[in-house]
């Protein structure tokens, strides 16, 4: 397990987030699946059309807010792996914001009024910038060695 020697051992919190945060999918997930069933929209169909579905925004903004955190996994999952590399404990705190921001993101934006996505979700940019700050600082270390 060279691994784990080379990793500090604080590391082990940024996992620890990653993993809640695959939780927290999960559970947008289980509300998508909820809203259709609530607001009759069948699968294959991603999005509602108003024309048909007179609760189509409402499908469409639980819809929109899940999508939406599945756009920006892949980025915070790499932020998160590298970055917490060097900085392992302030990863885990800024993991923890954007954790946090993405279910009220996803809360707000599930109200039907997509404004509301703001009121405490626009906190998750800040978790990113940090983690972007941190990866940057992690790719710097690597090249000078």
């Amino acid at each position: 397990m060279a691994i784990i020697e080379f990793l500090p051992k604080e590391y082990g919190y940024v996992v620890l987030v990653l993993v809640l945060y695959c939780f927290i999918n999960f559970w947008m997930g289980f509300q998508v699946g909820k809203a259709r069933k609530r607001y009759n929209v069948q699968f294959p169909t991603l999005y509602a059309i108003e024309s048909e579905n007179k609760d189509a925004k409402l499908f469409n903004c639980v819809q929109r807010g899940h999508q939406n955190a599945l756009e920006m996994m892949p980025m915070y999952f790499m932020l998160m792996i590298l970055g917490g590399m060097k900085h392992p404990c302030i990863c885990t705190g800024l993991g923890l914001v954007y954790n946090i921001s993405r279910f009220f993101y996803f809360k707000g934006y599930s109200t039907g009024d997509p404004m509301k996505r703001l009121t405490i979700g626009k906190y998750s940019f800040l978790g990113l910038f940090g983690l972007m700050f941190c990866t940057i600082s992690f790719g710097v270390s690597v090249i000078r060695g």
